[in-house]
């Protein structure tokens, strides 16, 4: 845990998870945190976080979870292993599973209380689910549902610790639940399994019809694994705050400096970092290090650094090539750039980047991490990014370069034209 956050023991109240007679299902989680992110961990130190002198980048984590880990394969070549070959198994028979739900949508309410009625009443499982998701009143209001919805422990995203009591993962939506639940673990991601409830569906690659067939695969341990990488990006303000003058009339007159401690935040991101110019109407002008040189100063409306899984995302939007999940790289692309030659490059996942508002900038910059947590970077603030150590180990439904290909053609639509017919021969034509 980040060393921002403050613990403090909470005991259980759900007699499912502690084995007693507790009244009641719903569970005060045993830890609860401050969402700061704000530095890492003190126990660490600080040789512990340098990144890994490796191009490759980090050697990810193979255990997930409480329970998960990847099956370990003795024809693994220089580390890296043949996508195919990449399969999930269990140390112990997995017995919680954390259900995430898109929020307000109605089509996924009958899709959601099947599956929690399957996994608690038929499967024996600890059912986790937010507590935002069970105010919704088609749910709270179900009497039918009840007796299943007394079952689940209950959480918080922003003040509750699941990390070492979540077995695995299943997303009910689209490509934005599984970045949401990315996001609510900052170490060890459980096995995430996705259900093709959404929009696109290029994460999602299970189709609910079967869910109950796919679920006893996937408890077996018997199924293929693809571990997206994510990206661990560090926002170290400048410790100024920026504070408003304001005359006695109440207008405000220029913007000014006001003494601040200095300020660190500490994210984890499966798609990818955008920096922007935000509202305002000049270019945006940051600079970009490698490994500590300035490589360049991008000038345009903006610059993404994406893992490969974030490629097919808004990088591919802005002109960038896609990226198989498995290549361990960081991909560089710039948004609108006013310049005809500055293209999408790819670099290698071991090192790691720097960006900075350039001396130059007219106007701040801001930033924002898969989409979330948007902020603004002034002068000074820098944003620190590498390949992380924690990966999410996605459960594919064939394998991860099949599911690939599938999703780069049923989404993406990816080199979709009219067949082009053979010549027609002299005899042919009589």
């Amino acid at each position: 845990m980040d060393g921002g956050d403050e613990v403090e023991a909470v005991s259980y109240c759900c007699s499912t998870c502690d084995g007693g007679d507790g009244h009641g299902r719903t569970l005060s989680l045993h830890t609860r945190k401050t969402r700061s992110l704000s530095t890492s961990s003190s126990s660490t130190s600080s040789s512990d976080n340098r990144r890994t002198q490796s191009l490759h980048g980090p050697s990810p984590v193979t255990t997930f979870g409480p329970k998960a880990c990847m099956l370990h394969n003795p024809n693994t070549i220089m580390h890296i292993q043949d996508p195919a070959s990449q399969r999930l198994t269990w140390n112990k028979p997995p017995k919680s599973v954390l259900v995430i739900k898109k929020i307000r949508d109605a089509g996924l309410l009958k899709p959601f209380k099947e599956l929690c009625t399957f996994l608690t009443e038929v499967k024996n499982m600890i059912v986790y689910v937010e507590r935002k998701v069970l105010e919704d009143p088609a749910i709270a209001g179900d009497d039918a549902f009840r007796t299943t919805m007394n079952k689940f422990c209950t959480f918080s995203d922003d003040l509750d610790d699941i990390s070492n009591y979540v077995d695995f993962i299943i997303c009910l939506g689209g490509d934005g639940t599984l970045l949401y639940a990315s996001s609510l673990f900052q170490e060890s991601v459980p096995p995430v399994m996705a259900f093709h409830l959404g929009s696109l569906g290029f994460l999602t690659p299970f189709n609910f019809d079967t869910y109950q067939s796919q679920l006893n695969q996937v408890i077996e341990g018997n199924v293929s694994i693809v571990l997206r990488s994510r990206l661990r990006v560090r926002v170290q303000k400048d410790g100024r705050e920026k504070m408003a003058k304001v005359e006695e009339n109440g207008v405000i007159l220029t913007n000014g400096e006001g003494e601040g401690m200095h300020k660190a935040a500490q994210y984890q991101v499966l798609n990818e970092v955008v920096v922007d110019r935000g509202p305002s109407s000049y270019l945006s002008n940051v600079d970009l290090f490698l490994d500590g040189h300035l490589i360049t100063t991008v000038q345009g409306d903006g610059v993404i650094v994406s893992t490969p899984t974030g490629s097919t995302a808004y990088a591919v939007a802005a002109g960038a090539s896609m990226i198989h999940p498995n290549v361990p790289a960081i991909m560089i692309t710039p948004i609108c750039p006013h310049s005809l030659s500055f293209r999408p490059i790819v670099v290698p996942a071991g090192v790691e980047l720097k960006i900075m508002l350039s001396s130059e900038a007219r106007n701040t910059a801001w930033v924002s991490f898969d989409g979330r947590k948007r902020q603004e970077i002034c002068h000074g603030d820098s944003i620190t990014i590498t390949t992380s150590c924690f990966p999410v180990p996605s459960i594919c439904f064939r394998d991860p370069v099949t599911d690939w290909f599938e999703s780069l053609a049923q989404c993406l639509h990816w080199n979709v034209r009219k067949k082009q017919h053979h010549l027609v021969s002299e005899e042919e034509e009589f």
